[in-house]
């Protein structure tokens, strides 16, 4: 349930423009450590509740006509990648970032 409450809070301070440094950086390390196991649970269960799992590492998820399922989750080398940038280049790529998502020219 936190996690919905934290995921709601981050959308509104991308909408108002009030994304921060750390907000990215927290959803990078959520994005490079989480847990797939709810990914796994929405394929291998028969009916799952989908709105008590935590999918945000989920990509993508096909279904061949033969049964077999492909799943993707996000790629978190790169997440890791952009967290090292962000450790490295104190924040000035981020802030180009934020500020393009907030409508603000560069």
């Amino acid at each position: 349930m936190e996690q919905r409450h934290t995921d709601k809070e981050l959308k509104r301070r991308i909408r108002t423009g009030e994304l921060t440094r750390e907000d990215v950086a927290r959803r990078l390390a959520q994005l490079a450590f989480g847990k797939a196991n709810d990914c796994v649970r929405l394929v291998l269960e028969e009916e799952p509740e989908l709105k008590k799992l935590d999918l945000s590492l989920l990509s993508e998820v096909k279904r061949s006509d033969k049964g077999a399922v492909e799943v993707r989750l996000v790629d978190r080398l790169k997440a890791l990648e952009q967290l090292a940038l962000m450790a490295q280049d104190g924040g000035q790529d981020l802030e180009s970032f934020l500020n393009a998502l907030q409508g603000e020219g560069g």
